[in-house]
C-alpha cells in the first residue's frame, strides 16, 4: 500500500527534527572541543614556559655554584616528550586534531584566568598561584619599589596563608588586640584569600598617617582552618625597628635579629665583633619570630660561625645541590640559637646549619617547618605563576620542610619571653664554662 500525505508530512517532520538535533549536537561537540583546544593550548605554553627554564639556573640564582656542564646534563638527561610520558606531547597531538574542525571563537581574556586558576588549583601546592597581568604588575612592584611604611605587623605565610609573625611592641595593631599568629582576611573589606604575603605588605603600605580596615582570624592553633574573627581600623606609620640589637650580660653576647635582610650578615658580623671586644665569650642569637628572608644571607651569617661543613642543601627537580661553609670564621665562641615556632624559611635554615655541623645549641620551640622556596615567573601571553621550585634540607640531607628544626633544649611554652632568653644564656653561660 502507498503511503498516505498525513503518513509522508509526518515522515518529513521527524526527518527535519532527526537533522535539526543532530546539527545542534554538532555545534556543542564543536563549542567543546574549541573550549578543549583552548585549554590544552594555555596549559601547553604554560608547560613549555617551564621546560625551557633550567632548575641549574634556578639554584644558580640562589648563589650556588654551578658546575660546568651541569646544566647541560641536566637537560640531557631528559626523557624523550610523548604522548605516553608528556602533557605537552598529548595537548600537541589533540590540539592538531582540532584546529581544523572548531567553528566557534572563544574570548581568551574571560577564558584565561579561569583555566589557570584551575590548572593551578589542580597541584599539591598550597602556595601555587596565578597571576593575571595587573596583580602581576603590582607583584613586580611591590618586589622593586615597596615602602616600609605599614601598620606595626611583620607578615609570613604558612600553608599558602597569611598571618602576623610578629607585631610590634607599642604599635596600634598591637593596642586593638592582634596578636602573633593571627591570620588576615581581608583589606578595606577585600578578601586577601590565595594573596601571597608580598600581596599583603604591599596593599598595607599606604601613606603616612592613612588609615586601613585590616580583617583578621584568630585561629585556636597555628594550623586551624577556624576561629574568632575581628576587625581593626589602623593608621599606616614609618616603623624604624632595628633589624639588629646587641646587648651583653656577664660576658655572654646578645644579638636579636629581626628578619635575614639584604645586609643581615653584615649586620650580625659588626655586632659579633664590637661584642667580642667588650668580652663576650659565648654567644646567643636570637631568630625568634625570624619569617626569615634572603637565602644566601642565611648561609653567610652561618659561615660567620661555622669553619667548615654543608650548611644547607636545596632540592630541586634537578636533584640536589650543597652549599659549604666558606672558611672564614669571626669567632669560635660557644654559641646558643633562640628559635620558636614563628621562626620560619631562612631563619630555619640558618639554625638547621649551625646545628648540624654541631656549632651551636638550639634553644627554645621547634620551628615553623616553611623549607620550600616559591618563585614566581612572567609568563609570554601576560601575567605569571608562582610555585614551589625547591625544598631546603639540613646538613645531613633531612627535609626541613613540615618538619622544622627540634631544639637540643626544648622549652614547652611560648608565652614567656624572658624565661626563654634565660635559659638560652644559662646555657650559653655553660658551655663557656666548660
Amino acid at each position: 500500500m502507498g503511503e498516505t500525505q498525513k503518513e509522508k508530512t509526518g515522515r518529513v517532520r521527524l526527518t527535519k527534527q532527526a537533522v535539526t538535533a543532530t546539527l545542534r549536537e554538532r555545534m556543542r561537540n564543536r563549542r567543546i572541543a574549541r573550549a578543549l583546544a583552548f585549554f590544552m593550548l594555555v596549559v601547553l605554553a604554560f608547560v613549555g614556559g617551564f621546560a625551557v627554564r633550567s632548575q641549574v639556573a634556578f639554584v644558580a640564582s640562589l648563589g650556588f655554584p654551578v658546575e660546568e656542564g651541569q646544566a647541560t646534563a641536566s637537560q640531557a638527561n631528559k626523557p624523550l616528550k610523548t604522548s605516553y610520558n608528556s602533557l605537552t606531547a598529548r595537548l600537541e597531538e589533540v590540539e592538531d586534531l582540532l584546529t581544523s574542525n572548531s567553528m566557534d571563537d572563544l574570548d581568551l581574556g574571560r577564558a584565561t584566568p579561569v583555566v589557570m586558576k584551575a590548572l593551578m588549583e589542580s597541584l599539591d601546592d598550597p602556595y601555587a598561584a596565578y597571576f593575571d597581568a595587573e596583580r602581576y604588575a603590582a607583584y613586580v612592584k611591590e618586589a622593586t619599589e615597596r615602602s616600609y611604611t605599614g601598620i606595626g605587623v611583620l607578615f609570613s605565610e604558612h600553608d599558602g596563608r597569611v598571618y602576623a609573625a610578629d607585631v610590634f611592641e607599642g604599635s596600634e595593631a598591637e593596642s586593638l588586640g592582634v596578636a602573633q599568629g593571627d591570620f588576615i582576611e581581608a583589606i578595606d573589606g577585600t578578601s586577601t584569600e590565595g594573596w601571597t604575603s608580598s600581596e599583603v605588605i604591599n596593599d598595607l603600605a599606604r601613606e603616612e598617617g592613612s588609615q586601613v580596615v585590616v580583617s583578621w582570624m584568630h585561629p585556636s592553633s597555628p594550623d586551624a582552618q577556624k576561629g574568632s574573627s575581628f576587625t581593626t581600623t589602623l593608621t599606616s606609620h614609618a616603623f624604624e625597628l632595628p633589624n639588629v640589637s646587641t646587648s651583653l650580660d656577664d660576658g655572654v653576647g646578645y644579638v636579636r635579629l629581626r628578619q635575614i635582610s639584604q645586609n643581615s650578615s653584615d649586620l650580625v658580623k659588626d655586632a659579633v665583633s664590637s661584642l667580642t671586644a667588650e668580652g663576650a665569650t659565648a654567644f646567643v642569637l636570637d631568630i625568634r619570630d625570624n619569617p626569615g628572608g634572603y637565602l644566601t644571607q642565611a648561609v653567610d651569617i652561618a659561615c660567620l660561625f661555622v669553619q667548615s661543613g654543608v650548611i644547607v642543601e636545596v632540592e630541586t627537580a634537578d636533584g640536589t645541590t650543597p652549599k659549604s661553609a666558606t672558611g672564614t670564621t669571626i669567632t669560635n665562641a660557644p654559641l646558643v640559637v633562640l628559635a620558636n615556632d614563628y621562626t620560619s624559611a631562612a631563619a630555619e635554615v640558618l639554625a638547621a646549619g649551625l646545628q648540624g655541623n654541631q656549632r651551636a645549641t638550639v634553644v627554645g620551640q621547634t620551628t615553623r617547618g616553611k623549607g620550600s622556596v616559591q618563585v614566581t615567573r612572567e609568563l609570554t601571553f601576560g601575567g605569571g605563576v608562582r610555585y614551589t621550585a625547591a625544598y631546603y634540607l639540613t646538613p645531613l640531607g633531612a627535609s626541613i620542610d613540615g618538619v622544622g628544626v627540634v631544639p637540643n633544649v626544648s622549652l614547652v611554652s611560648s608565652d614567656d619571653s624572658d624565661m626563654q632568653l634565660e635559659v638560652a644564656v644559662d646555657t650559653a653561660r655553660s658551655l663557656a664554662a666548660r
